[in-house]
């Protein structure tokens, strides 16, 4: 039997995700609708500079995110400079993939914390 919808009930604690986390901006493109021109905002590309999770890990595996490569929608047309930090303002994400190891990220904004 293949059940439908199930992601529905996945539960992704973004905020905490996000704040062992130091991003940097690294670029931005224009956010546009799948399939049309209509603009939706930006899209902001960050990498995962510092990641102070404790992930549960195989004895003596290291696991980190260091130096993945994010991808941010902003609701809104920004102009964000770029090498430095920031922080996600109200994230939400979702978990997907085949291998359930990719993040949809919004954002309502960005925080600049230092350049």
């Amino acid at each position: 039997m293949a059940l439908k919808k199930l992601n529905q009930f996945n539960y992704f604690d973004a905020e905490g995700f996000f704040s062992k986390l130091k991003l940097i901006t690294v670029g931005s493109t224009v956010w546009k609708e799948y399939g049309s021109n209509v603009v939706k905002g930006t899209k902001l590309e960050v990498v995962i500079a510092s990641d102070k999770h404790r992930y549960n890990s195989n004895e003596g595996e290291v696991v980190n995110n260091m130096y993945e490569k994010l991808t941010v929608k902003l609701p809104k047309e920004m102009d964000v400079p770029m090498n430095v930090e920031v922080k996600l303002i109200n994230p939400e994400a979702s978990i997907y993939g085949e291998y359930r190891n990719q993040l949809s990220i919004v954002a309502e904004d960005v925080q600049v914390v230092s350049k």
